[in-house]
Order: structure tokens, then sequence, then C-alpha cells
């Protein structure tokens, strides 16, 4: 990957975040560093009117170039990461760990413009990985919130008003196929269907 493409240095650290006000330095300063805005999604392969699902779906089918986008020190944990709140099974989009930071990085992907509800959401499975993962010589839990979009005043005050340190980010895709490319295209089902069709054929 040319990084020199992707406007690294330009997006490097730009996340807005609350980080130097919910943590001490020079850890804020570090966190701080290992954001990015925007987050370039063009390895990906989407039609242009995909939902929360497919860009997911397609992230883990990347998950090496998303970690490449993602930074250096990122260790993927897992995807829907289930974690037992109260008497409720909830699910993080994708839970990572800093190596570099020595903490765990909650991160949530949204298809749409940043809205201040989703992180109530955010800040409770930071909590929650804080209560249950983090270690004793773990540092707080991170939180990165990335949105199609965002106002970043909006953005700024929302996260005045959270306790937790959290990155709020948006992505960009500027390349889709089409969309009646994409129906064309075989289902796996079609494909096993016709293999075996082939195989009894053969037989004969």
């Amino acid at each position: 990957m040319n990084f020199l493409d992707t406007d690294l240095y330009e997006r490097q650290g730009k996340a807005v975040s609350n980080f130097d006000l919910t943590l001490p330095a020079p850890q804020s300063d570090l966190a701080q560093a290992i954001t990015r805005d925007p987050y370039t999604f063009d390895f990906l392969t989407l039609r242009e009117s995909y939902d929360e699902k497919e860009l997911k779906d397609a992230l883990m089918d990347n998950i090496t170039r998303f970690l490449l986008e993602l930074g250096n020190g990122f260790a993927f944990v897992g995807r829907e990461y289930r974690l037992e709140i109260g008497n409720t099974s909830n699910f993080i989009d994708m839970l990572f760990y800093n190596i570099k930071l020595h903490c765990y990085v909650v991160v949530e992907i949204k298809v749409k413009e940043f809205d201040s509800g989703d992180m109530g959401q955010l800040g409770t499975y930071m909590v929650a990985v804080n209560h249950q993962l983090k270690g004793e010589n773990d540092g707080p839990t991170l939180g990165l919130l990335i949105c199609k979009s965002k106002d970043n005043v909006k953005a700024r005050y929302a996260l005045e008003a959270s306790s937790q340190p959290m990155g709020i980010s948006q992505y960009d895709i500027t390349t889709f196929i089409p969309e009646k490319f994409k129906g064309s295209l075989p289902t796996i089902e079609e494909i096993e269907a016709e293999i075996s069709a082939n195989e009894l054929s053969a037989q004969k």
C-alpha cells in the first residue's frame, strides 16, 4: 500500500477526540496519534447502496488491509464481541487491542452521519470492557466511532459531555461497483449447484 497516495500525513492523529480531557499526558497525545480522519476504505468492493452489515462484512474480508489502515500497533480481538451487561447480551462491532498503548480499543462503525446518541452505546461498551476484560497492566479502554460523515462542532460538543476517552472519525469510499454488476454475480449456492450438476453429467 502506498501511504503517500492516501495522504497519510494529513490524516494521522486528526480524529475529533476528548483524549486531552480524559487521559493524562503523555497518554492523551499517544492516543491521539493512533487515530486518523478520515479513514480510507477504498480497498473494499461495495455497491453504492451498501448497508452496515455489508460494510462490516467487507472490512472483515479485508481485515489485513483494515489493520494497515488503522495503523501500527492494532491487534484484532473479535467482531461482534459478546459482552454480558446486566441481564442482556451486547455485541461490540469490532474489538482491538493496541500494543503500543497497552489498551483495548472499542470500534463502532456507522453508515450514517454522526449522531450523539451513538456515544451512549459506545461508552457503555467501553466501561464494560474496563470491568470485564481490562487487566492490571492495561491502560483505560479507548473508543473510536467511525461514521460516514460528521459535523465537527457537534462531535466536539458531544465529546465534552463524555467522561470516557473517545475519538470520532469519518471514512471515505470513492469507488463502487455498479448495482447491476453486483446483482449479476452468482451466489455460493448457485456455484455449488453448477459444480454438482457438472459432476453428475461427468458420471453418466
